[in-house]
């Protein structure tokens, strides 16, 4: 199935490769650095691109790419989710899935290949497997292993190998037993030129922490579960119930794990949190141009945006922008054309306004097309789609765990057109 697997990083060198079959030649990824150079974004590279030999599967995470190289037609979206699972193993275990991070950990980086598939095929992908055959490293055990010559491969198999509940293992124990559930929305929308909503959806994911003693039997209820469109699990979730009474019932795995993504697509159902005014011209007489941009809050259900920004990538002519802004501060690149406004908390008596003049290259054209905005904010403790936990219920323990539920809400592509 999967033959190869290559880290490049940002700048496109590669700096990290793993062969399960046979050896194969890193020239095989000219054809991704092609796509790469074609797009405008690293997230706009295809995630499929096909060669005379080989299908290149990739996926962007943290400014690096996962590169995979399959042989054989294979469903493109159980790679893409393989090569998700391997930067969630390495985020966990690392704390984060950096370049730097990998390079430090390289030893452990090819044990945990090595594990999670076996001849091309995956094996053991759950956290808490792997765990208990690949101790995470530590100072301690990095020094320990230095000195002795030992590695942090486990003597035993894990216990939840073989059983019917592998993403958990047995004997867990906590003197503070806490289950702490966080609800992440993410805003994709275009509004056009007159502030209409050309498109809207809602992508969300329930990010759970879990450390509870014993096997705990977890029951999480939501107030109005229907608006969910298109709804994916984890593995622990019981599908039948949710699908008789839309509740997620599981056995949750030890520590941190994505429990639920959903969407809603009902475009009546997404908020729109902020508008915008703007006015962004060119003149035909003279090298200049004029903008002026004011945000202000729409659907924000009384909560405060926080950590706005604007970025506008500006046409080839544009050389510089001598602007003032009533709050936060701009800036702008002009090797890259990026202009970007960080505004930081949004303040409803005080619209944030940015404006000022344009100069543009001498002799060159008027541009053809205004530059679109895109929008970046956070919203603490609010659902945009009106999700809410109604009650989390435990069975199989006696104790009584700690609980607690956040709701975040954030811009995912989120474009507003001039």
């Amino acid at each position: 199935m999967i033959h190869s697997l290559f880290l490049i990083n940002h700048s496109g060198d590669i700096f990290l490769e793993k062969h399960w079959k046979s050896v194969i030649s890193r020239s095989v990824c000219d054809y991704f650095f092609e796509a790469k150079e074609k797009a405008v974004d690293p997230e706009d590279v295809a995630p499929v691109l096909q060669t005379p030999h080989h299908y290149l599967i990739t996926v962007y995470r943290g400014k690096l790419f996962f590169l995979s190289v399959v042989q054989t037609e294979v469903a493109p979206l159980f790679v893409i989710e393989f090569l998700h699972r391997v930067a969630d193993i390495f985020q966990d275990y690392f704390g984060e899935c950096s370049e730097s991070v990998i390079k430090d950990n390289v030893v452990t980086v090819y044990e945990l290949l090595e594990e999670m598939l076996d001849n091309g095929f995956p094996l053991a992908t759950e956290s808490n497997v792997l765990k208990e055959m690949i101790r995470p490293p530590t100072i301690l055990r990095s020094v320990v292993n230095t000195l002795t010559g030992a590695s942090n491969v486990g003597d035993t198999l894990p216990t939840g190998q073989l059983s019917n509940i592998p993403w958990r293992r047995a004997g867990v124990k906590y003197t503070n037993n806490e289950a702490y559930f966080d609800v992440i929305e993410e805003i994709d929308a275009i509004v056009d030129k007159s502030g209409t909503t050309v498109f809207a959806e809602i992508q969300g994911v329930i990010e759970a922490c879990v450390r509870l003693t014993g096997m705990p039997d977890l029951t999480l209820s939501f107030m109005n579960p229907r608006l969910l469109d298109d709804v994916s699990f984890h593995p622990c979730v019981r599908f039948k119930r949710w699908e008789s009474e839309r509740a997620l019932s599981f056995i949750p795995p030890d520590g941190n794990f994505t429990l639920m993504n959903y969407q809603v697509s009902s475009q009546n159902l997404v908020a729109i949190p902020v508008y915008v005014k703007h006015s962004i011209s060119f003149f035909d007489s003279g090298p200049c141009g004029r903008l002026d941009i004011t945000i202000g809050p729409k659907q924000t259900m009384g909560k405060t945006v926080e950590a706005l920004m604007v970025t506008i990538h500006m046409p080839k002519a544009v050389l510089s922008a001598n602007l003032t802004a009533t709050q936060g501060n701009y800036t702008y690149d002009p090797a890259t054309k990026v202009l970007v406004w960080d505004i930081g908390k949004l303040n409803p008596q005080k619209l944030p306004n940015l404006k000022g003049s344009l100069s543009l290259q001498a002799g060159a054209p008027k541009p053809d097309d205004n530059p679109s905005l895109n929008i970046d904010l956070k919203i603490q403790q609010v659902a945009i789609s009106g999700l809410k936990v109604s009650r989390l219920e435990m069975f199989g323990e006696k104790y009584k765990p700690f609980k607690g539920v956040k709701y975040l809400t954030k811009a995912g592509k989120f474009q507003v057109r001039t």
